[in-house]
């Protein structure tokens, strides 16, 4: 990570750490980052969303670059529309986060940017220099975003499908994009957290708080529930008997169905290092090999370029469907499962029959310095944990790249020894960084 790019992009407490001078500059490095003479920029449903976009534009602007403003659209169609027209992209969200806090993600073409390029950002950034024009940009405010999106969901050519589901926006940037596309996708189509107001973004929904669609898939009887994220990058699942479906699972339901059309390319997807042991047996069973990168989506994303593979995806929900577009996408994976659950007339549950998921649980240790997972001590207990609990098991302990927060997350089939490794690490990690 860098001074100001974390794993997903620049986060701060909006008016804070992230001020529109703040933005300003990272508009006008786009010039000199870029040799960019137009952009595309989206934002989410925050409160302060719109004036750190306006910023950004602002100092791009100034430097002579066109702007295309696309408004409230989510981030997947931001990166996609930046690769269709190979320009930069800017999408103004914190995605998960609470509406206080608020991010600049940056596109090159459709990509996550280098460690490079994101490193000669924040470098103009600190420094003093403004970009020198004799011509001002122009401001277009655009629907160019939306419709190019819509023909990439229409790639797919997907059947109306005879079920019932509820789509939980966030209050975020899905909520126009997800019921345009999901009420003509399904016979029976219900949607919640679809009411931003500058402040809910998030709160009480979306995927990290699968209460509100479970609810909602509970009273309407719903065969299905989708849950997205702020920024419309992630999804997770519930079924009709309100079992969840996290990013892993729904890679290795996408996977198993590409391989057998025969288009799963070299029999091999990208996970990873929080991917549950169990997944990884499962995937081993079925004859697809997994590749298991840091974890944070660029990181997938840059292991599916390298190997040019189909699919790739965090358990948080980022599913990046290689073959149709470079970032994690919710409403698109979320659309490719309506696809297969229509054609091969089943539920979500037959397709991981063969899945035993083992016990995980990932916790979360705050006020501590996140360097401490850097000291000796830490690394010897994280060594001796993992030697503990033996093959077929995940241990990760690791600072948060988007909250101020260190995580150990464990997976092993006996749970008692989970709890006992998170305590004595816990206790550790608690001891040496504060």
């Amino acid at each position: 990570m860098g001074k100001y790019f974390g794993t997903d992009g620049i986060r701060g407490v909006a008016g804070e750490t992230l001020t529109s001078a703040f933005a300003y500059r990272v508009g006008q490095s786009l010039r000199q980052s870029y040799d960019a003479d137009r952009i595309v920029i989206g934002k989410d449903t925050r409160e302060s969303s719109d004036v750190l976009a306006l910023s950004v534009a602002l100092g791009a602007l100034e430097a002579g670059v066109d702007v295309l403003y696309a408004s409230s659209v989510s981030t997947p169609m931001v990166a996609h529309y930046s690769r269709v027209e190979g320009i930069p992209g800017v999408m103004i969200t914190a995605s998960h986060n609470p509406y206080r806090d608020n991010g600049i993600k940056v596109f090159e073409k459709g990509y996550k940017l280098s460690a490079e390029h994101e490193a000669e950002i924040e470098a103009f950034i600190d420094s003093e220099k403004k970009t020198e024009t004799s011509r001002y940009g122009s401001f277009h405010r655009t629907d160019a975003v939306k419709e190019t999106y819509k023909e990439l969901i229409d790639s797919l050519d997907l059947d109306r499908a005879n079920l019932q589901i509820v789509v939980d926006t966030a209050n975020g940037a899905t909520h126009e994009i997800a019921r345009e596309i999901f009420r003509e996708a399904v016979d029976e189509f219900v949607q919640i957290g679809d009411d931003p107001d500058g402040r809910n973004i998030n709160e009480g929904c979306g995927s990290t708080n699968l209460e509100a669609v479970t609810e909602a898939a509970r009273g309407h009887k719903a065969d299905i529930g989708f849950a997205f994220d702020g920024d419309g990058d992630r999804v997770l699942v519930v079924d009709h008997r309100e079992n969840v479906y996290d990013g892993d699972l729904l890679v290795y339901i996408i996977a198993t169905y590409m391989k057998s059309l025969g288009a799963l390319n070299k029999d091999r997807v990208v996970l990873t290092k929080m991917s549950n042991p169990g997944i990884v047996k499962a995937f081993k069973r079925a004859g697809i090999k997994v590749s298991r990168t840091d974890v944070g989506d660029k990181y997938v994303q840059a292991e599916l370029l390298k190997e040019d593979l189909s699919i790739g995806g965090e358990n948080s929900g980022h599913i990046i469907l290689n073959n149709l577009l470079q970032t994690g996408d919710g409403v698109l994976a979320a659309a490719y499962l309506l696809k297969i659950l229509h054609e091969k007339r089943c539920t979500l549950a037959s397709l991981i029959e063969d899945v035993e998921i083992y016990p995980q649980k990932t916790f979360n240790i705050e006020d501590v310095d996140k360097s401490v997972v850097e000291d000796k001590a830490i690394k010897q207990k994280i060594k001796s944990n993992k030697k503990r609990m033996g093959e077929d098991s995940l241990l990760l302990v690791r600072p948060s790249g988007t909250e101020p927060v260190v995580r150990i997350t464990a997976s092993h089939k006996d749970s008692s020894l989970i709890d006992e490794v998170i305590e004595d690490l816990k206790n550790t990690i608690e001891e040496k960084g504060r």
